[in-house]
C-alpha cells in the first residue's frame, strides 16, 4: 500500500500532536517553566490555525486530499466546512490555554495539562478530516479521552466526580460507536466512509437495514460527546467539577470534534434519505427542550452553561434532520457562532473567578450589578448571552438561528420547526434570567480585585469579536463557506 503525503495539509493535526510531545520533553529538560507551558501550547495552536487559513480562501481546492491510495481513495480530506471547523477548534483551544495561563496550578501539573490540551485538540482537528473508519474512530477518542484527565487534574472531590462521570460516559460512548463502526463495515464491506460504498449497500435490502442500524449506533455514540439528551448526564457534573477553562474546552473544542465526526458520517448516508436521519431530529427536539427547562432552574453558573450547551447542541444538529445540500454548512455555521458566544461567556467567568474567587464567580446571584461594577465584563457577558438567545444587538445569534431553521423549513419538517420555534422563545427566558441579574442590584460584596491583564485582554478581544460579527455576520459564517 502506497500513500501520498501533503505535510502542509496534515499540519493542523501534526503541530498540536508533536507539540504535546515537545511540551513534555521541555518539562523534563527545564522543569521550572511551570505555567509557561500554556503559553507554548497557545503559540503552537495558533501556528496550527495559521496553516488552515489557505483552506479557508475562496480559491482553495474543495476538498483538498492527502493520504491517498493507488485506487484513488483518500484517507484524509478537508473541504471548506472542515477547514472552518479545524480553525475553530485550534483557535478556541489556544484561547483556553491563554485563559489557563494566569491560574495558579502546581508546577508539575501545568505541562501535563498543556500536553493533554494539545493532544485532545489534535484529535479534534483529525476527526474532521478522517475518511476511513479506523482513523475516524481513533481521532474521535483522541479528542475525548484526554478531557477525562483534564477534568480530574483539578484535584477536588467535585472534579473527581465529574471525571468519573465523563469516563463512564466515554467508555459507553466508545462501545456504542465501535458497534456502529462494525455494523458499517458489515453493511458496506469497506472501512471507507465515502458515499459510493453506502450507495452500493443501499441497493441491497439486508445491507440497507444493517447500515441504517449502524447509523443509529453511531449517532448515539457521538450524541454522548455532543451532550445530546438522553446522553447528557455527564455534562453538568463535568462542567461543575472542572476548572473554568477546562469547562470551556468541554463546551467548545470538544463539541467541534463531535460535530465534525458526525458530519463525516452525515455526508456518507445522505443517499439513504430522511428516514435514516429521523433520530437526529428527535434528539435535537428533546435536547433543546430539556436543556432549556433545566437551565431555568439552575443557580450555579457553570452548571447553567452546561445546560446551555445541551440546549445549544440540539440547535447545532437540528439542520441535519433534513437531507439538504445546505444542512452541513448550516450546522457548522451555527456551531461557530455558538463557539464564539460560549467561549466569551466562559472567558468572563474565568476572569471573575480569578479576580474574586471561584466560589463567588460560580453563583449566578454573584453577578448582580456586574454591569456597573465591572463594565467590561458585564457588557461582554450581556452580548454573549444575547448571541446565545438570538436577539439584537447580537445579530449574529439571530442569523445563526435562522440559518439552523432553514433546512428544516425547506424540508417541510413542520413539527420539528414548531418545536424549535417554541424553544427559541423559551431560550430567551433562560438567558434573560442571567441578563436580568447583570442589571440588578449587587447581592454579594465580592473583592473587586483588578482583572489579570491576560484575562482582560481576552475578554476585550471577545467583545470586539461579538461586535464585529454582529455588524457583519458573514465574517464568522464565512469560515464554513456561508
Amino acid at each position: 500500500m502506497t500513500l501520498s503525503y501533503d505535510w502542509w495539509l496534515l499540519a493542523p493535526v501534526l503541530i498540536p500532536a508533536v507539540g504535546a510531545v515537545l511540551v513534555l520533553v521541555a518539562d523534563a529538560v527545564a522543569p521550572r517553566l511551570g505555567r509557561a507551558h500554556f503559553l507554548v501550547a497557545a503559540v503552537l495552536l495558533l501556528a496550527g490555525a495559521a496553516t488552515v487559513i489557505p483552506g479557508l480562501l475562496p480559491s482553495a481546492d474543495n476538498p483538498r486530499r492527502t493520504l491517498c491510495l493507488r485506487d484513488g481513495s483518500c484517507l484524509y480530506a478537508v473541504d471548506h466546512v472542515g477547514a472552518g471547523l479545524q480553525f475553530t477548534a485550534l483557535v478556541s483551544a489556544a484561547v483556553i490555554a491563554l485563559l489557563a495561563l494566569p491560574i495558579r496550578v502546581p508546577a508539575e501539573r501545568a505541562p501535563v495539562q498543556a500536553a493533554l490540551l494539545l493532544t485532545a485538540t489534535a484529535g479534534a482537528t483529525g476527526v474532521v478530516a478522517a475518511r476511513d473508519l479506523t482513523s475516524w474512530l481513533v481521532t474521535l477518542e483522541l479528542a475525548t479521552v484526554p478531557t477525562v484527565a483534564l477534568v480530574a487534574l483539578r484535584a477536588r472531590r467535585s472534579a473527581t466526580d465529574g471525571a468519573l462521570s465523563l469516563l463512564t460516559t466515554s467508555l459507553v460512548s466508545f462501545a456504542i460507536t465501535a458497534m456502529g463502526a462494525a455494523l458499517w463495515f458489515a453493511a458496506t464491506g469497506t472501512v471507507q466512509l465515502g458515499g459510493d460504498a453506502v450507495l452500493a449497500a443501499s441497493h441491497d435490502p439486508d445491507s440497507r437495514r444493517i447500515l441504517a442500524l449502524a447509523v443509529v449506533f453511531i449517532v448515539a455514540g457521538v450524541g454522548f460527546k455532543l451532550s445530546l439528551v438522553p446522553f447528557h448526564a455527564w455534562t453538568p457534573e463535568a462542567f461543575g467539577g472542572a476548572s473554568v477553562p477546562i469547562g470551556a474546552f468541554l463546551a467548545v473544542t470538544s463539541k467541534v470534534a463531535a460535530l465534525g465526526a458526525l458530519l463525516v458520517i452525515f455526508r456518507g448516508v445522505t443517499v439513504l434519505g430522511t428516514s435514516a436521519l429521523a433520530a437526529i431530529g428527535v434528539l435535537a427536539a428533546i435536547s433543546m427542550t430539556v436543556g432549556n427547562v433545566m437551565a431555568l432552574r439552575e443557580h450555579q453558573a457553570l452548571r447553567f452553561l452546561a445546560w446551555s450547551t445541551i440546549s445549544q447542541a440540539g440547535w447545532v444538529v437540528l439542520p441535519l434532520a433534513a437531507v439538504s445540500g445546505h444542512a452541513v454548512r448550516a450546522a457548522a455555521g451555527y456551531l461557530v457562532v455558538y463557539a464564539l458566544a460560549t467561549l466569551v461567556a466562559f472567558a468572563v467567568v474565568t476572569a471573575l473567578a480569578h479576580a474574586d474567587g471561584r466560589n463567588h464567580a460560580t453563583q449566578l446571584a454573584s453577578y448582580g450589578g456586574l454591569l456597573r461594577r465591572r463594565p467590561l465584563l458585564g457588557v461582554t457577558l450581556a452580548l454573549a448571552l444575547l448571541a446565545l438567545m438570538g436577539l439584537p444587538p447580537a445579530v449574529v445569534g439571530l442569523v445563526a438561528k435562522v440559518l439552523a431553521l432553514g433546512p428544516v423549513a425547506g424540508g417541510r419538517l413542520w413539527p420539528l420547526a414548531i418545536v424549535a420555534a417554541v424553544n427559541a422563545m423559551l431560550g430567551v427566558a433562560v438567558y434573560l434570567r442571567w441578563l436580568r441579574i447583570l442589571f440588578g442590584a449587587r447581592t454579594d460584596p465580592g473583592t473587586d480585585d483588578r482583572l489579570h491583564p491576560v484575562h482582560a485582554g481576552i475578554v476585550g478581544v471577545g467583545l470586539a469579536a461579538l461586535v464585529v460579527t454582529s455588524i457583519a455576520p458573514q465574517v464568522l459564517l464565512g469560515l464554513v463557506g456561508r
